[in-house]
């Protein structure tokens, strides 16, 4: 396979910037005000931190935004696998358990039993286990670690250190790193391998602990600790039956699972795992998923087909972005026949820009998608060396330029 990536890839800057960035992994704590983070953007966050120190008002506007939700943030949690009010198969509450979404009690038997699938529409008893709780926790902790780092208020970075600890570490709250139980199904398993994607949001985990890493607040000892959980967790990935299982799907789950592993990887600063992992992502991911004209077909069998679409696309982009740190450029790769991340985007953009109707089944949700097209449009645009995509972020039916998250870490041209 390295054979086949090297006439992919060849020996570029790239390959000169991955080793520059690997001796800076290499640091056990940062000392500098240069955050450490791989899906995130260096030079963008501090591009945008100077920005704001010089009074950009569409940033200023979006910085308010997020200190609003910091501040709110700080008056939340911690929470805890612990919380739940129900104990897991192996009778230790300290292993993360949930039911898989789309699985709903059936009303032809007398007890529900077993669970039938309702593609697309969430069961809200999925909110008494573990993973609304852990989301709640991600969302907090990115939210916080971010506002520390564009402000430099420590109870910022404080309460976010807290949240992880409280998840991860302390020993009456922590939880185990397993999914043994994730997305089990009444009356049919008590937990399935796609169930791993329910800790997508790990890879964010991994970026606000980098960013949270210039505060005193996070210690030395934080961060061994840290990365123990998650080289325990790395290894039940790699190991388990159900870590097998979803590495192994083609569609998103094996999109993300690759995502994960390969963040996880950077983090416990094993750069030959990571780069063997994102090495295999065109063959094994983009050539099986993608076809030559775009379309990605295990998603747009779903009923929520743009959804997932544009959510596994972002999470392809997202991989790209981590091969660069290892030299590879997955941005440019393309079967003889087309297949490729840019296809990708570019079958989705004329849906996006609601230049013409979306043919598959979208239930629900249009709105909560199109954010992601905002991101992959920023971003493709200095990938592919593109301004026409920037400008479709304004024909984009939303607008997200002062949505905090999205504003701060991909920032248009500064409005003079």
């Amino acid at each position: 396979m390295k054979g086949t990536m090297k006439r992919y890839f060849g020996m570029n800057l790239l390959a000169v910037t991955a080793i520059v960035w690997g001796v800076y992994l290499s640091c056990s704590k940062i000392t500098a005000d240069t955050p450490r983070v791989l899906v995130y953007d260096s030079s963008t966050l501090m591009e945008s931190k100077e920005r704001l120190e010089a009074g950009d008002q569409q940033l200023m506007t979006a910085l308010d935004s997020l200190k609003q939700r910091a501040d709110l943030a700080l008056q939340q949690g911690p929470w805890s696998v612990m919380d739940k009010p129900f104990t897991p198969p192996s009778g230790d509450k300290h292993d993360y358990m949930s039911v898989g979404p789309y699985w709903w009690p059936d009303p032809e038997t007398e007890d529900g039993l077993p669970y039938i699938r309702k593609d697309g529409l969430v069961n809200p008893e999925r909110y008494e286990y573990d993973s609304q709780p852990m989301k709640k926790m991600r969302n907090s902790v990115q939210t916080l670690s971010l506002a520390y780092y564009f402000t430099g208020h420590e109870p910022y970075a404080a309460h976010a250190a807290k949240l992880l600890r409280v998840w991860f570490l302390d020993e009456e709250t922590h939880m185990n790193p397993n999914l043994n139980f994730a997305q089990a199904i009444p009356g049919r398993t008590k937990g399935r391998g796609i169930g791993i994607i329910d800790t997508h949001g790990y890879v964010f985990i991994c970026e606000s602990v980098e960013l949270l890493q210039l505060s005193k607040h996070w210690t030395n000892k934080d961060n061994a600790a840290m990365q123990k959980w998650f080289d325990q967790y790395l290894q039940w990935l790699l190991t388990s039956e159900h870590g097998k299982y979803e590495a192994s799907k083609e569609n998103n789950h094996g999109t993300f699972y690759d995502l994960l592993t390969s963040r996880l990887a950077f983090f416990v600063d094993k750069r030959e795992l990571a780069e063997d992992i994102l090495s295999q992502v065109p063959e094994k991911r983009i050539a099986v998923q993608i076809e030559p004209d775009g379309r990605q077909p295990s998603e747009l069998s779903r009923t929520r087909s743009f959804a997932y679409s544009s959510w596994n696309l972002l999470g392809f982009f997202r991989l790209a972005l981590l091969a660069e740190h290892v030299g590879l450029d997955l941005w440019h790769f393309s079967t003889k026949d087309g297949r490729s991340i840019r296809s990708a985007l570019e079958f989705l953009l004329p849906y996006a820009l609601q230049e013409k109707e979306w043919p598959y089944q979208m239930i629900h949700g249009w709105e909560n998608n199109l954010d992601r097209l905002y991101i992959m449009l920023r971003i493709a645009a200095q990938k592919y060396d593109k301004p026409e995509y920037e400008k479709m972020i304004e024909k984009l039916p939303i607008d997200c330029s002062q949505t905090y998250d999205l504003a701060l870490l991909y920032p248009g041209k500064e409005i003079k």
